[in-house]
């Protein structure tokens, strides 16, 4: 009964009408974990990128109890690191801590209202996090854990596509970073998923969620099923 670690942003636990709870079946860790007769634990959040994977693998003491005991570990991330933001990551995210009540939902609602024009005006740049720093993290994650445990299987993604309204339909630098990402595979022997050519059309032909960038419940079916594939060859014993 394989157990799989699963890094992840909102595409892990979004559906096709919102956020679930981890533990809901029809999401795709869940489909993989059910496909290979095994469970999944899911360490995500909403925007998350590669950075904020780095920081729960070695700020989170889940974590570390969780990677001497899982089969294999998916870094599920990327996608989120693609996307424009108009506003640099700390101050979009500050937003949050913004007080009295009544200014940061002004400013709230300016930002979300301006960027999607930001984003068509400055055609997608900066992202949420450059391409070199996305490849930086992943491949300083991989590393940890291959010191932890060197024979731990690890798989990625490649970044998703979307069409989201929020974001002026505009990912000018999805392109860049997916062959980034493949050469960083190779050079590590880190399989990766081609989520588009997995869920592109279930995105791009709109029947995933309203929102244009997360999955319906057909689009988490295939990734599972397609990271059962990927994942089960490499369900082989560890060496001790």
């Amino acid at each position: 009964m394989p157990r799989l670690l699963v890094f992840g942003d909102s595409l892990s636990f979004h559906g096709p009408e919102g956020p679930c709870a981890a533990d809901e079946p029809r999401l795709w860790p869940n489909v993989t974990a059910a496909a290979l007769g095994g469970s999944a634990d899911l360490v995500a959040g909403a925007g998350w990128n590669a950075r904020d994977v780095w920081w729960s693998l070695i700020g989170d003491p889940r974590v570390w109890a969780d990677l001497h005991k899982v089969d294999v570990v998916v870094l599920a991330i990327g996608s989120m690191d693609t996307l424009p933001s108009p506003l640099p990551t700390y101050l979009r995210t500050g937003l949050r801590y913004l007080r009295p009540d009544g200014l940061r939902r002004v400013a709230r609602k300016a930002y979300l209202a301006a960027q999607p024009r930001l984003a068509v005006a400055l055609r997608g740049r900066p992202t949420v996090l450059p391409t070199r720093l996305t490849i930086h993290y992943l491949d300083t994650a991989v590393g940890a854990l291959r010191i932890l445990r060197p024979a731990l299987p690890i798989v990625g993604v490649l970044p998703s596509v979307h069409r989201a309204d929020s974001y002026g339909g505009v990912h000018t630098a999805r392109g860049p970073a997916e062959a980034a990402m493949r050469e960083w595979g190779q050079r590590v022997g880190v399989p990766l998923l081609d989520l588009p050519a997995v869920v592109g059309e279930h995105v791009l032909s709109g029947r995933g969620n309203p929102d244009g960038m997360h999955w319906g419940w057909e689009g988490h079916a295939s990734v599972g099923k397609a990271m059962a594939a990927l994942i089960g060859p490499l369900l082989a014993p560890e060496a001790p």
